[in-house]
């Protein structure tokens, strides 16, 4: 029976037989899968008129809310794709990598969405830019959800966590998502999106699925779309060319070929942590996954003298490795994803065998346990060894499987030269406990690589290793890489909203961004803000307080009292001869005391805590005998979810006697949201 695909709301059934999906391990049809029948406009037209405005009407915290739950539902029930998963070849850890790689990626978002967007559905992005002498025309880039579908084209390895990461950043930023899966593991992606269905947490229209090709739905994307790309360099290439991509300016993000390297550093002898940690870290990334990772190492770069040392620790370790069945609890390696990845592999290796030779493996032969080696897909790990580091295949070959090539350099720069003919990479890694070598290496290879990992015996506790993107960092590189960013932190939900400048004058750039603007209205309306719960309070908002005069007294109580016995403030020689001031000055500390002083009501009320000052900047200097007024506004208010408090953000304008600006700053207080 085909895979259906769920598309305008409702499961649909394919026209036609559709292409053949096999078990990985037995090579047993499992399925087909066909698009055929499928109404591509009608999917991209469901998206936009259903799934965008359900995703706009919820702002940035009820989107993080919902990403949280589904990730909770999803861990529930993980047992389910870690067992659909076998059939795709991948052991338990090989499942558990995918799988809560992808839960993982929900949460993370989810947390972001609270902590780091605003409870609203526009994103401010940077500090307003004062564009007239009078603050009376001012600027603010601002980020607004595109009005359209973020369809992803997913690569076979990772069924689960490629759909997920891709998904988290549209959802949050609030644009629906179709995702297409590949074909061979079609199945595992169509049983995590029965998973995220049937709860019913998504609004309408905000995921679809369609399992088989992509038809003509390329042909109704508009500049509100994107696209998303994981997978080969050529099928990239003629995605991105698409004719409607091109005319139409559609946002393409691809992740491609990547022939990463990992750098041992020439500290890292035989004996030393960092020696093991790259043999053991090598190895983990040519069987994890039987090495079908956009991120494995397929060239690992160690000084000329070391090669020996770590073909022989490497190959030991990988003759630990049992291939065979996911079922079998002694295997630590299934089989590829297909029997035509498998000829792939192969053909791969007979142009970088041709010029090197095997330390380890051989690709025609294989021991397999639990399994038949003769109707599963499987492969010995391959490692080997280049007889010519200059030589081009090495840095332009990929096997797609459970290969590396060893490859010796003579010193950094050399190391750095070999690294950048790969083209283009979606990580590096630079395995020394040397800090200078790791800063050059670093700065070196850096133009060529998305992500890079230095990895010694301080961080391997932690590390998350070579091969594992993270959803607060950038995954994606340049060149040969594919030349996008995926996930990226607020970066990636950036990628799916629109920079806007808008310029206006302070009342109204308040009105479109949600936050007050220095120079807009203030409202002051006799009662002090902090006497206002979260549901009364406004955006404007305001009191004044002072003046208060700071004396001589003042300044040396706080310098004895804190101990800040700086000669600007206890020498009035030396502070004179100071470029920046005429005689003792006020510390900055001493102000924002006065000023706090001065603005806070000290009786119980909605406002809980002070948790923070941001953007601090002393402007002009404060000596004895000035006069002290501080303006306090509020600037943006937070709800957090259903808690019973939120985040209020208040300018904070310290001025002297003559107007002059002497501080200004942001205080950030938890209110409550309703009082008593």
């Amino acid at each position: 029976m085909p895979l259906r695909s769920f598309v305008e709301g409702a499961w649909a059934e394919p026209i036609g037989d559709g292409t053949p999906v096999h078990d990985a391990v037995t090579g047993e049809q499992i399925t087909t899968v066909s698009t055929d029948g499928i109404d591509m406009a009608g999917v991209v037209g469901y998206g936009r008129q259903t799934g965008g405005p359900a995703l706009h009407a919820l702002n940035f915290h009820q989107r993080a809310a919902v990403l949280k739950a589904l990730a909770g539902h999803l861990r529930d029930h993980r047992d389910e794709l870690y067992a659909v998963s076998k059939r795709t070849g991948a052991t338990l850890g090989d499942a558990k990598f995918d799988v809560d790689g992808g839960f993982g990626a929900l949460f993370s978002y989810a947390s972001k969405g609270r902590r780091e967007l605003p409870a609203d559905t526009v994103l401010v992005e940077g500090p307003v830019e004062q564009l007239g002498r009078g603050g009376h025309f001012v600027g603010q880039h601002i980020l607004t959800p595109l009005r359209g579908v973020a369809v992803q084209v997913n690569a076979f390895n990772f069924p689960v966590w490629g759909p997920l990461e891709k998904f988290a950043p549209a959802f949050l930023a609030g644009v629906p998502t179709v995702i297409k899966p590949a074909t061979t593991t079609a199945f595992v992606t169509h049983r995590l999106v029965e998973l995220i269905v049937e709860p019913g947490l998504l609004p309408d229209g905000a995921l679809q699925l369609v399992c088989g090709g992509v038809g003509d739905l390329f042909d109704h994307l508009t500049d509100q779309d994107l696209v998303s790309f994981t997978g080969s360099a050529s099928t990239a290439q003629r995605l991105r060319t698409h004719p409607t991509i091109v005319a139409r300016a559609v946002r393409f993000n691809a992740e491609a070929d990547s022939l990463n390297c990992s750098i041992l550093g020439p500290d890292a002898v035989p004996g030393t942590p960092e020696f093991d940690l790259y043999v053991k870290q090598l190895v983990n990334e040519m069987t994890v996954k039987a090495g079908q990772r956009c991120t494995a190492i397929r060239r690992a770069l160690v000084p000329a003298s070391l090669v020996d040392a770590v073909a022989e620790a490497a190959a030991a370790r990988l003759a630990r490795v049992t291939v065979g069945h996911p079922d079998d609890e002694s295997v630590r390696m299934g089989p590829l994803a297909g029997l035509d990845q498998r000829e792939e592999v192969r053909r791969s290796l007979k142009a970088l065998l041709a010029v090197g030779s095997a330390v380890f493996g051989d690709p025609e032969r294989v021991e397999v346990v639990g399994a038949d080696a003769t109707r599963g897909a499987f492969i010995s790990p391959v490692l080997i060894r280049a007889e010519d580091p200059d030589r081009a295949e090495p840095h332009e070959v990929e096997a797609f499987g459970p290969v590396s090539t060893l490859i010796g350099y003579r010193d950094a720069a050399h190391a750095i030269e070999l690294a950048a003919r790969g083209q283009g990479s979606l990580v590096g890694s630079v395995v020394t406990s040397d800090s200078d070598f790791a800063r050059d290496v670093v700065l070196g290879v850096a133009p060529w690589h998305g992500r890079i990992l230095v990895l010694d015996q301080d961080d391997a506790p932690e590390s998350t290793g070579h091969g594992s993107p993270l959803p607060m960092l950038v995954h994606g590189g340049p060149g040969r890489a594919g030349g996008g960013e995926e996930m990226g932190g607020i970066r990636g939900i950036a990628h799916h909203m629109q920079r806007t400048a808008v310029q206006a004058s302070p009342r109204v750039l308040s009105a479109v961004t949600g936050r007050w603007v220095r120079g807009a209205q203030r409202r002051d309306d006799g009662g002090h803000p902090f006497r206002k719960s979260l549901g009364e309070l406004r955006i404007g908002d305001s009191v004044t307080a002072g003046p208060r005069r700071v004396t001589d007294e003042d300044v040396a109580h706080f310098a004895e009292f804190t101990g800040d016995t700086f000669y600007a403030h206890t020498d009035a020689k030396a502070a004179a001869a100071n470029p920046f001031f005429d005689g003792i000055v006020a510390h900055g500390y001493l102000l924002l005391s006065l000023a706090a002083g001065l603005f806070v009501d000290p009786d119980p009320g909605p406002v809980l805590a002070n948790y923070g000052i941001d953007d601090l900047r002393f402007v002009t200097p404060v000596y004895p005998g000035d006069e002290l007024t501080v303006t306090l506004t509020c600037k943006a208010i937070t709800p957090r979810g259903d808690s019973a408090h939120g985040e209020v953000r208040w300018d904070a304008e310290i001025t002297k006697q003559d107007g002059s600006v002497a501080a200004q700053y942001d205080v950030l207080t938890m209110v409550a949201r309703e009082w008593p």
